[in-house]
């Protein structure tokens, strides 16, 4: 089941193209899932047919209670932080065995189609990271990886925008910083354009993920790729915090990223992440405002 938060209300995509419109009392999927569940859309009365490209499309859960960001979960990924740190002289340093997460702001999030705006106190680092994300459906507290797969209620699309100045800060010790700062800038999470439920992915996942900036393709992998798999990744965060209905967990980016090879985004870029059987999550990084017009409002 494919499943939409849109400016007309919770739409399902019955046919390629086609969405219809649910007659359920709820602005969003974030709001159904913290209410009767993800079931409700199955069943629920269709009110009428539209066109997909003819409504506005928000982000699924445009307003989860935390976004849980997983770092270094693709064997590619990790292969090349450790040529970095060897780059650098660190060759001592060793990846961790277990998950390394940070939680963000929800209110990072933005629709597919909304500008990522460059912050004004970190604008020339900032960095697209193409990801899976996983949707909670049901309220998680230290499940078993065997069950762990039951709370979620579908898959989606993020692009887990950085600025890499703050984040090299926090790494380096800066006590003024920290990573989940330079995650939760206002527009750096993009997510959409839609969740798709459990029962259409074959487990173990294995789906391809293409970032593209501009056109030019940055990141290509697949989630076959993941250390640690959607299962293994909710039962670990879930060991520290309960995972709410429509929280969101961002399960890692692979090879690829702008900090790699210098390549920031800029104003007017056009960022798009690609992730088969999810769909395309696009957006633009717009220029900086004026500092004055900023002042005055």
């Amino acid at each position: 089941m494919r499943l939409y938060s849109t400016a007309l209300g919770i739409a399902r995509e019955d046919s390629p193209g086609e969405l219809s419109l649910l007659d359920l009392p709820f602005a969003d999927l974030g709001a159904l899932l913290r209410g009767p569940g993800i079931a409700a859309a199955r069943t629920a009365a269709v009110v009428r047919q539209v066109a997909l490209d003819e409504v506005h499309v928000h982000a699924p859960v445009p307003q989860p209670g935390k976004i849980l960001i997983v770092g270094l979960n693709y064997h590619s990924h990790a292969e090349e932080a450790l040529e970095m740190f060897a780059a650098m002289g660190r060759a001592d340093i060793t990846l961790p065995t277990e998950p390394n997460f940070q939680v963000v702001a929800g209110s990072a999030v933005i629709a597919p189609g909304d500008d990522i705006h460059l912050p004004a106190v970190a604008s020339r680092q900032v960095d697209y990271e193409g990801e899976v994300a996983a949707v909670i459906g049901s309220s998680a507290t230290s499940v078993d990886t065997a069950d762990a797969m039951r709370h979620l209620a579908g898959l989606t699309i993020a692009n887990d925008v950085s600025a890499r100045d703050i984040q090299h800060r926090a790494m380096t010790g800066d006590p003024t910083a920290s990573i989940g700062v330079s995650k939760s800038f206002d527009t750096f999470k993009p997510l959409g354009p839609c969740l798709v439920t459990p029962d259409e992915f074959h487990q173990p996942l294995d789906l391809r993920l293409r970032t593209l900036v501009n056109g030019e393709l940055r990141q290509d992998d697949r989630t076959a790729g993941f250390i640690h798999d959607v299962a293994e990744l909710i039962s670990f965060l879930s060991r520290y915090q309960t995972l709410e209905p429509g929280d969101v967990i961002l399960t890692g980016t692979p090879r690829g990223a702008g900090v790699f090879s210098g390549r920031h985004l800029q104003p007017g870029d056009v960022v798009e992440v690609d992730v088969e059987r999810i769909g395309t999550l696009r957006n633009r990084v717009a220029a900086l405002e004026d500092a004055s017009a900023n002042a005055r409002r």
